[in-house]
C-alpha cells in the first residue's frame, strides 16, 4: 500500500511538497485552511479589477537557471504563462515629469546615472562592478546527500567558482545596510529610485543581489503572475492524483512516542504515515504542536527573525494611465505616514498594459508600503478603529498620488487596503508577513526540514531560508519530500 502522506498548507510551499511527493508515489492530501490556493502567492479581484498582491517577479524564471528547471517540474512554468521581461524596472519621475530610469541592463543604468549626476561616477561604477559580480549568484539546486535519485541535481564546480568574486564581496558588506551602500550616492533623486529596490531594513548583499537577478536576465514576470503560476501548480498535482481538502485548519500534528501518527482537524483525526508542514515555520513550531518546539534552533529563529511587513494598497482608476511607467518612484516633499512608518517617496505599480486587469479605459493601480506595523493594525483590530484607519490611510494615498497623477482625481472606484492582519488571517503567517529580512551583521541561517526527535514530520515553507520568497518557497517543498524519500528509502523523482 502507498504510504499516505498529509501537506498542511496549499501555498506555494505545499504544493511544491505535495507535487514531489505524488511524483514519488506516495498518497498526498493538502489541507488549506482557506477557500482557494496560493497561500501569500495571491491575487484578487474587485468589481472588474484585478490586483496582483504576491508575485512582482520571478526568481528561477531565467531558462539557463537551475531554479527553472524546479519550475518547470513543479508545472509552475508552462506555455500559458510565459515570461516578460521588462527592460525598465523602476521610472523616477517627480511632478514636472522628470523621468531616470532603473535599467534591466545595468550598461544602460551607469550611463543614464552618470549623465544625470556626473558628480556620482565613482559611487555610480562601484554599483556597476558590484552587479556584475552577482550576476553569476543564485540559489544552488542540490539533492540531499545519500538520496536516490532519478534525476540528480548538483551544482557544478564551474557553477561554485563562478560564485567566489561575489561571496568575497559579501564579506566585505557583511556590516553594510542597504541605506549606507544607496546613501553614498550624492544626488537625492538616485537615492529615492534605488531605494525603491529593497526595504530599508535589508543590507547591501541583498539589494546587489536583487539587482542581479534582473541585470542576468533572470526574474521576469509569467503572464497571469500569481494565480496562473500557482493554478498551473494545482493542475499539475491533480494530474498526479493529489487532493486539495479546503477549508479544513488543522490543529494539531499528532505525535505519539516520538513518532508522527498524523493530524488532528476539527471534523476528526487524520492518521498518516508522514505530515509535511508547510504553513509559516515561526507559527508551527508554537501552535500546531502538544509540546511547542524549544529546540536551540528554534531559539535562535526566534531571537533573528526580523519579518517583513507590509500595507498593501490597491485601487481600481478610471482612466487609462498607459502615459505612465509600469513602476513610478513619486518623490515626496514631505514623508508620508503608515502606522508610524515615514515613506519618502510612493512607489507604485501601474498594470495599465495588462488589459485583463481592469475594464477598458481603465487601471489597477497599487503600491506597496513596506515597514513594521502588525502591532498598529493589531491594535487598531482590537479597539474597533480598523476600517476606519484603513479608509483614511486609502484616502491620505490617493491625495498624495493625485499630485502626480491628476488623472486619479473622482475616478478611484474601487479601493481595497490589505494588512499584516489579512496576511495573517488567510494564511496564519508570523506578523502577517512573507518574508524575513536579511539585516546587516546577520548570517545568512537555514533551518532544518525535520526534527531529531520527531520521526515522520517535515517542514517546507519561505521562513526556513532568509530572505524567502517564492524560490525559497519552492526549493523547501523540493527538499523536504528529498527528506521523506531518505527517510523511507524511496526513490526521489
Amino acid at each position: 500500500m502507498r504510504k499516505k502522506v498529509y501537506v498542511i498548507g496549499a501555498g506555494v510551499s505545499g504544493l511544491s511538497a505535495g507535487i514531489y511527493a505524488a511524483r514519488c508515489g506516495f498518497d498526498v492530501t493538502i489541507l488549506e485552511q482557506h477557500f482557494t490556493f496560493g497561500g501569500l502567492s495571491t491575487s484578487w479581484s474587485r468589481k472588474g479589477y484585478f490586483f496582483e498582491g504576491g508575485m512582482h517577479w520571478l526568481t528561477g524564471s531565467g531558462e539557463d537557471q537551475p531554479l527553472n528547471k524546479v519550475w518547470k517540474q513543479l508545472g509552475a512554468l508552462q506555455e500559458n504563462n510565459p515570461v516578460e521581461n521588462k527592460e525598465i524596472l523602476y521610472s523616477f519621475v517627480d511632478k514636472n515629469g522628470k523621468q531616470i530610469n532603473l535599467w534591466r541592463d545595468i550598461e544602460k543604468t551607469r550611463q543614464e546615472f552618470i549623465q544625470y549626476s556626473p558628480e556620482d561616477k565613482n559611487v555610480i561604477n562601484t554599483l556597476y562592478n558590484d552587479v556584475k559580480k552577482y550576476t553569476k549568484v543564485h540559489l544552488p539546486v542540490a539533492d540531499l546527500p545519500g538520496l536516490k535519485s532519478m534525476e540528480p541535481m548538483h551544482p557544478s564546480i564551474k557553477e561554485l567558482l563562478a560564485m567566489i568574486p561575489a561571496g568575497i564581496r559579501t564579506l566585505q558588506l557583511s556590516n553594510t545596510s542597504f541605506l549606507d551602500y544607496i546613501n553614498r550616492f550624492k544626488n537625492k533623486d538616485l537615492r529615492e529610485l534605488l531605494k525603491a529596490v529593497t526595504s530599508n531594513q535589508y543590507n547591501a548583499t541583498s539589494f546587489l543581489y536583487t539587482m542581479a537577478s534582473f541585470a542576468c536576465g533572470d526574474s521576469g514576470f509569467p503572464k497571469g503572475g500569481s494565480i496562473q503560476f500557482v493554478k498551473n501548480m494545482v493542475d499539475t498535482f491533480e494530474s498526479l492524483g493529489g487532493e486539495i481538502q479546503y477549508k479544513t485548519t488543522v490543529e494539531k500534528v499528532v505525535v505519539k512516542n516520538g513518532i508522527t501518527t498524523g493530524v488532528q482537524t476539527k471534523d476528526g483525526f487524520l492518521p498518516a504515515d508522514a505530515v509535511i508542514v508547510s504553513q509559516d515555520f515561526r507559527q508551527a513550531v508554537d501552535t500546531l504542536f502538544d509540546v511547542p518546539i524549544t529546540s536551540k534552533f528554534v531559539q535562535t529563529m526566534k531571537k533573528n527573525l526580523v519579518p517583513e511587513e507590509n500595507t498593501f494598497i490597491c485601487l481600481g482608476v478610471k482612466a487609462d494611465l498607459s502615459h505612465l511607467p509600469h513602476t513610478c518612484i513619486f518623490p515626496l516633499e514631505k514623508p508620508f505616514e503608515c502606522a508610524n512608518n515615514f515613506y519618502t517617496h510612493l512607489r507604485v505599480n501601474n498594470y495599465s498594459r495588462n488589459k485583463e486587469a481592469a475594464p477598458e479605459g481603465c487601471t489597477s493601480v497599487t503600491s506597496i508600503l513596506i515597514g513594521e506595523s502588525y502591532d498598529y493594525w493589531k491594535a487598531a483590530k482590537e479597539d474597533g478603529t480598523y476600517k476606519a484607519k484603513k479608509d483614511e490611510l486609502a484616502q491620505r494615498f490617493i491625495k498624495e498620488l493625485e499630485a502626480f497623477v491628476p488623472e486619479i482625481k473622482d475616478n478611484v472606484e474601487v479601493i481595497d487596503v490589505a494588512t499584516p492582519c489579512t496576511y495573517e488571517r488567510y494564511c496564519s503567517s508570523y506578523h502577517g508577513s512573507w518574508m524575513s529580512v536579511w539585516c546587516k551583521g546577520t548570517p545568512k541561517i537555514k533551518y532544518p526540514h525535520k526534527l531529531p526527535e520527531i520521526q515522520g514530520c517535515y517542514f517546507a515553507g519561505q521562513r526556513l531560508q532568509m530572505p524567502g520568497g517564492l524560490p525559497i518557497a519552492g526549493y523547501t517543498g523540493r527538499m523536504a519530500v528529498q527528506h521523506l524519500c531518505k527517510d523511507t528509502e524511496t526513490i526521489f523523482v
